[in-house]
């Protein structure tokens, strides 16, 4: 008898386990993976846009993940990938925002930041 109730409660433990919400997960990527994949796979200005694309809907959807803010090394991307287009101030103003948010990305970020200059033609 004992042992029929103790499966009784571990059926009825599985069955109300089903029904506790997910927890959100910690950063909010949306479909960067699939997008990265694909850019890697076949590097041409299509799958550049599309990896641009997914990383600005990630940034946006930040707020809906558990830290609430853009995942480590999406402004980072994010100005890479405008800095290859010739857009030097919004790689820089991309690599400032990485820098803001995540401390540990300063030392890199600021040899971008310079790299970026450069190649815009300051010398700084």
């Amino acid at each position: 008898m004992k042992k029929i109730t103790l499966i009784g409660l571990f059926v009825l433990g599985l069955l109300f386990s089903g029904c506790v919400n997910q927890p959100k997960p910690l950063y909010n990527y949306g479909n960067y993976n699939e997008s990265y994949y694909v850019y890697k796979k076949d590097l041409n200005a299509e799958s550049m846009l599309a990896l641009q694309k997914s990383i600005e809907e990630a940034i946006k959807n930040a707020g809906e993940s558990t830290a609430g803010r853009v995942p480590p090394g999406m402004y980072a991307n994010l100005g890479y990938i405008y800095l290859k287009n010739g857009k030097g101030n919004e790689a820089i103003a991309n690599f400032e925002k990485e820098k803001a948010i995540y401390p540990e990305a300063v030392h890199f970020m600021d040899r971008m930041i310079k790299k970026s200059k450069l190649a815009m033609g300051e010398d700084k």
